[in-house]
């Protein structure tokens, strides 16, 4: 068997064998929506116990196994999105572990997915992608109790994940209300950072920025929308009306996921959105994703930009890895929550605008 560079050789530039880092490799949310409309064995299945599927483009699936337990299901995997396998691995754990926690649950077991050239890639360094993903699910309390590999020219890593979490505490994309106000959980502009590091033009200090803001669980996000309380679908009423977590499809493609799902609309603000420090600056050299500019073509029929510069749009939709959490939220309770992100320590706790009843919309403020 042919291999290249093992951890003793010259250090293997893993983003140089994907096509697009991280999540910006995903399909666009548009193409997504076209492929699934022509799938005919996808029609919403008729079980009352599947409360939540397919039908509003959520983090996972949730099915109700009794009336204190439902299981949440999910799948996430990606090309590499900084050269480090070791960090790779991680950054592709907490993400997947991500959607577990945009459902308000906890992860309880997940499968390794793998796609490894194995005529080009030294197995030495899939054994720190690995390692990576085994250390941040341990960090979340989750079993890696299997998993499936291919071989496959372009390296792929991610996880399949089962959580837990009670039926009437099941944190969906839809139910946000007029008047919510919009708290997001972490900073954007991952992925002009990716896109930058592909090129050779990240900065050792903005990619381990990076590295930080993306390896970090939303598992303090989700406890502090447990404390404040989780209005599930048709269940007790509660503050925290609806949310999800912000990755591939950006900040505006999530939110347009949310507001349709709600039947609701929203006003975002620029100024009160968290951006990392250096973003901009990229953004105005050119570092804009393939993935970035297919979500603004996916949102811009739905979004009122007023005069926002080009380069402002594109940090809106902006193509993220293991970003944070977007939840709406209870006027009378945003206070509430606020502290109890900032207790859990989370990256930000900003609120960023409102949903509206202008539906299907979503107007910048800036």
């Amino acid at each position: 068997m042919t291999t290249v560079a093992s951890p003793a050789d010259t250090p293997v530039r893993l983003t140089s064998f994907s096509h697009g880092a991280g999540c910006a490799c995903k399909l666009s949310p548009a193409d997504l929506h076209h492929v699934l409309g022509m799938v005919k064995g996808l029609a919403k299945p008729d079980d009352p116990n599947l409360l939540v599927g397919l039908d509003t483009s959520d983090d996972a699936a949730v099915y109700r196994l009794r009336d204190d337990l439902a299981i949440v299901l999910t799948t996430d995997f990606f090309t590499p999105i900084v050269d480090d396998p070791y960090d790779w691995g991680r950054i592709a754990a907490a993400n997947a572990l991500s959607d577990v926690y945009a459902m308000g649950a906890t992860p309880l077991i997940a499968l390794n997915l793998v796609g490894w050239p194995r005529e080009g890639l030294a197995f030495e360094l899939l054994a720190r992608v690995l390692d990576g993903g085994a250390d941040v699910a341990k960090a979340a309390g989750a079993l890696v109790v299997g998993g499936h590999s291919i071989d496959d020219a372009e390296p792929k890593y991610g996880m399949a994940v089962v959580g837990t979490v009670h039926p009437d505490r099941v944190m969906a994309n839809r139910g946000a209300r007029p008047g919510d106000a919009l708290v997001l959980t972490k900073p954007i502009g991952l992925g002009v950072i990716s896109t930058a590091l592909k090129r050779g033009a990240a900065t050792d200090e903005l990619l381990a920025t990076a590295v930080r803001v993306m390896t970090t669980l939303n598992a303090g996000a989700r406890d502090a929308v447990v404390v404040v309380g989780i209005a599930g679908p048709g269940a007790l009423d509660a503050p925290i009306h609806a949310g999800t977590d912000v990755t591939g499809f950006g900040l505006l493609g999530h939110l347009r996921e949310l507001v349709r799902a709600s039947g609701v609309g929203a006003e975002l603000d620029l100024e009160r959105v968290p951006v990392i420090g250096g973003v901009r600056e990229l953004i105005a050299a050119g570092m804009v994703a393939g993935g970035t500019q297919r979500n603004h073509a996916y949102v811009s029929p739905a979004v009122e930009w007023g005069d926002l510069a080009l380069d402002e749009q594109y940090l809106l939709a902006d193509a993220q890895t293991s970003g944070g959490l977007l939840v709406s939220c209870d006027p009378d309770a945003v206070d509430d929550l606020v502290a109890e992100l900032l207790a859990a320590g989370t990256l930000a706790a900003a609120e960023i605008g409102l949903v509206t009843t202008d539906a299907g919309r979503i107007t910048i403020i800036s």
